[in-house]
Formats: C-alpha cells, structure tokens, sequence
C-alpha cells in the first residue's frame, strides 16, 4: 500500500462522511418542515434515493434559505425551553412574572421607581 493510497483513502472518508452529514441534513430539515406535504416529502426521499447528487444540489439551491430559518427556529425554541427549565429548576419566576410583581408594587406605592428599575434590570439578566 502506497502513500498515495492512504491519502486517496483519506479523502473518500471524508467525502463519503460528508455526504452522509448532507444526506442528514436535508432529511432533517425535510420531516421539520411543517408547510410540506407528505406526497412533496416523499418525493423528494424517493429522488434522494436514485439521484442523490443531484436532488441534494437541487434541494440546497431551492430550499437553501428556508433550511437555514427553520433551523435558527428550531435552535431559539430549544434555547427557550432550555431557559425555562433552567428557571424552573433554580426555583426562580419568569422575567415576566419578576417585572409584573414589580410593577405591582411599584403601583401601589411599596418601592420607588428607582427600586422598581433595579429590579427590571435583575429579571432581564
């Protein structure tokens, strides 16, 4: 086995991980979409079966944008979620409910508007 061997090895790895990491992607992406129809989705499977090089470019190209938007979606209510049970566990109330006691009490005269802008700017950290 020559040099050359194991680096022609090498790169078909990386080529053939590369393409299942698009293959991945774009399934994702596809069953995440909720404004797909299943007979659209599973056309597009079925293309990806027989044709994949092409399909996968094809789908980048048409669907790149929206690929992109569903997955910052995806990450900003994982995010939420993820804060939420963070607060929940921490015992601590939601920046809303914090602010709306404070305003409450700010309303009936208990804290003074400098306290109440304290405690907005300890909620919202």
């Amino acid at each position: 086995m020559s040099f050359w061997d194991i680096v022609w090895f090498i790169f078909i790895s990386f080529a053939f991980v590369a393409y299942l990491m698009v293959m991945f992607s774009i399934l994702t992406d596809l069953f995440r979409d909720p404004d797909t129809s299943g007979w659209a989705k599973a056309v597009w499977v079925i293309a990806l079966i027989f044709l994949p090089l092409l399909t996968s470019l094809v789908y980048l190209i048409a669907r790149g944008r929206g690929m992109t938007e569903r997955s910052m979606k995806s990450a900003e209510a994982m995010k939420r979620q993820q804060d939420a049970y963070i607060r929940q566990a921490a015992g601590k109330a939601s920046p809303v409910d914090e602010i709306a006691k404070a305003q409450a009490m700010l309303d009936s005269g208990a804290i003074t508007q400098a306290e109440y802008d304290t405690l907005k700017a300890k909620a919202l950290v």
